[in-house]
């Protein structure tokens, strides 16, 4: 009797680990599938270095085919593209046209557009910060990660945004003064390099602009 349950007990041991090792099979096979089908999405390799300047490289194409020559030169200098507004009507924050408006020199606002920060729109005059507007692109081809594009993509997103369809931008933006995310001293600094940039490519009343 004591034979028979031991037997029984070895079977039983022996047919546990059995299923024990074919589930740990499975589940193997499944990982290494799921590993398969990233790679093929993404088209990568795990732990390839060069993914994401090869993704930023071909970024940086597509933009400089979309943008026009004097705004890549600005994104290639300067690391930022400066887009005026062009919605009429349009007020400060304390609701005073501004200087552009009286003078019809210049637009009466603008956009600074960042990689991966919330566009600025601010007073080309007087260097006047209005607010910051906060949009998000997530990177659905998984260029670089499931929700980050790469840099010259998002500055194509938000240019697009901007000079597409500015109205339905600003509608679903998340609108905030200027310094909720990006310092106003380094918005100040870009516009002076903005001025400067302008001056030395002899760009329209850069040496007005240059002087404030």
């Amino acid at each position: 009797m004591v034979l028979a349950l031991l037997a029984l007990g070895l079977v039983a041991t022996a047919l546990l680990l059995s299923v024990l090792a074919h589930a740990g099979a499975r589940g193997k096979a499944r990982r290494a599938r799921s590993r398969h089908r990233r790679r093929g999405r993404a088209g990568f390799e795990p732990g390839d270095p060069g993914r994401e300047r090869r993704a930023e490289q071909r970024a940086r194409e597509l933009l400089r085919s979309c943008v026009n020559d004097e705004e890549w030169a600005m994104y290639r200098d300067l690391g930022f593209i400066s887009v005026p507004g062009r919605l009429a009507g349009a007020r400060t924050l304390d609701g005073e046209p501004s200087r552009a408006d009286r003078r019809g020199s210049e637009p009466p606002y603008a956009y600074l557009i960042y990689p991966h920060k919330p566009i600025v729109a601010y007073v080309p005059q007087t260097r006047r910060l209005l607010s910051e507007y906060c949009v998000e692109f997530p990177d659905l081809t998984g260029a670089i990660s499931d929700t980050r594009l790469p840099d010259s993509d998002d500055v194509l997103a938000k240019w697009m945004a901007v000079t597409g369809d500015e109205s339905r931008l600003l509608r679903n933006a998340n609108m905030h003064l200027p310094g909720r995310q990006v310092d106003p001293a380094r918005i100040r600094r870009d516009l002076w390099r903005l001025a400067e940039w302008e001056r030395q490519r002899g760009g329209p009343d850069s040496a007005e602009l240059s002087s404030r």
